[in-house]
Formats: structure tokens, sequence, C-alpha cells
């Protein structure tokens, strides 16, 4: 397995692999792995000849006073797992190399990002846009994988590769959870033990909600009110959003049907956790 730092690096290694004629798996991250991306990473080798894995930082996406100095960094352990796995190619580039001075051009949407995430982090999706078609552009996979905890961002990545004529198959892979029901995060690793505990409240109104959509539930005011209901139960917990909208379009929808995605962030002290569920 190589690790680069340099576009110039990865260019070189995936022209090579094209000229023998062999598929490319591209699997983002922001590193600080663990099983859910473990998961993207199998099934990029599952699908692909060669797997890519990008661990980069992204500054543009993360907002004001939001976490980016103390985002969890361990690029051995990253690399350690990455191995195991099987991945061929660790792209790990520095700011510099991204966005190099005067940097001045953005890709920006409308409509998928003004819900969600997207209302209470306004700047986020236009640097995961960027960052997320800058490497597009650097590996030019064949497939590129996402998890489905990140689901807004999966739909917008969906929206700007069709929108832009990528010829990438952007992947969704399901949700990986704890034992004890909690998303996988990486921002975990930021809950004392009392908080620890106090997240799976999230899991709980994930499982509550479905269990509800299960019995035949249609309406979205009556399902959220039940979920917030739960979440409210847990003192530590505060409610960023929790929302039932269309896969497809990211506006809120009134009834449950078919790709309707029901999705909550919530404060657990002061570590923001995201969860949902897909009808």
């Amino acid at each position: 397995m190589q690790i680069v730092s340099t576009v110039a690096e990865v260019r070189t290694q995936v022209k090579a692999w094209k000229r023998e004629g062999l598929t490319i798996g591209f699997v983002p991250t922001m590193g600080y792995l663990h099983e859910g991306h473990a998961s993207l990473m199998k099934c990029a080798r599952e699908r692909c000849d060669k797997v890519v894995a990008s661990i980069f930082v992204n500054p543009m996406q993360f907002g004001e006073n939001e976490d980016l100095d103390s985002y969890p960094r361990d690029l051995d352990a990253d690399a350690k797992l990455c191995e195991e796995i099987g991945v061929d190619l660790i792209f790990h580039p520095e700011p510099g190399e991204m966005y190099e001075d005067g940097f001045c051009s953005f890709v920006d949407m409308n409509g998928l990002t003004k819900e969600l995430c997207g209302k209470s982090r306004p700047v986020h999706f236009r640097g995961v846009c960027t960052v997320v078609c800058k490497l597009f552009h650097i590996v030019t996979p064949d497939c590129a994988f996402f998890g489905q905890k990140d689901a807004q961002q999966l739909a917008v990545i969906r929206r700007m590769t069709k929108d832009l004529n990528m010829d990438i198959e952007i992947v969704g892979c399901p949700i990986v959870r704890e034992a004890d029901g909690l998303a996988k995060s990486s921002r975990n690793t930021y809950l004392n033990e009392e908080e620890r505990r106090a997240a799976l409240v999230l899991s709980r109104a994930v499982f509550l909600g479905q269990r509800l959509v299960g019995e035949g539930a249609t309406s979205a005011e009556a399902l959220i009110t039940a979920m917030k209901a739960e979440i409210e139960k847990e003192p530590l917990a505060r409610i960023d959003y929790v929302e039932a909208v269309s896969m497809e379009t990211v506006e809120k929808v009134e009834t449950i049907e078919k790709n309707v995605l029901v999705a909550m962030a919530v404060f657990i002290g002061t570590t923001r956790l995201i969860d949902n569920f897909i009808v």
C-alpha cells in the first residue's frame, strides 16, 4: 500500500492502473477511521480492482467555532486499518496541496442543501461539494463510496455528480452501529462516559421511528413528534433538528411514503451527532 501526499503522485499511479484496464474505487474520508469507514472500503474492494482512500480534514466544510482544530487525527492507525482491508493507495494531502494560495473557485448547490444540516451549518455543503469535486477530478474513480449515516451528503453528492455529468457511480452503504445501537462516528470520541450513555437516545429515537412506520404510521408530523418526545427524555440531549424529507429533493414531506429520509441532529453536551433511517 502506498501513502502519497501530492496530486501528481495520485494521478501518476491512477493513470498507470487505467492503462492496465483496471477499475478504481474511491472512498473519501476525513480520517480517524472506524468500522463504518471500513465497510465502505470493503465494498470498494469487492467492487473494484484498485481502491484509493483519501484522508483529509477539509477546512472548507467547517464553520466558524466548529471543531476543525480538535477533529481527531491518527494517520498511523488509519493506515493500518486501510492496509488490513486491502486499500492500494492513501491520498493524505496537506491543506495547501488542495487549496493553493489565491484559491477562489467553489462548487455550490441550491435546494438540497437548504434543510437539515445545511440549515444549521450554512457553509458546510459548499465545502463538501468543492472538496469532493476536486477529489473526483484528482482520482478519476469509476465508483465512489459514501455512508448512509451522512444521508444528506449522499443525496448532495449524487445530485452534483449528475448535474456536472461526472462519469462516476455513487454507491451508498448502510449505517454501521455499535453493539448498543449508536451509529459509528469519529466524533463519538468526544463523548465522556455519561455522554456516551446519553447518546443512545439517538438510536432509540431511530428505532422508535422505524417501529412506528412498520406499524403503519403515515403522518410525518406525528412521527416526528413521537421521536422528539423520546429524545427529550434525555437531559443531556439538545435537538438541532428532527425532520422527514424526500430523499431526492431533501424537502419536507407531510406523508411517510417511499424514499423518505427521517433524519436528526442532536447535541449531546457540546458534541453534535447525526442519525437517520430511510423509508
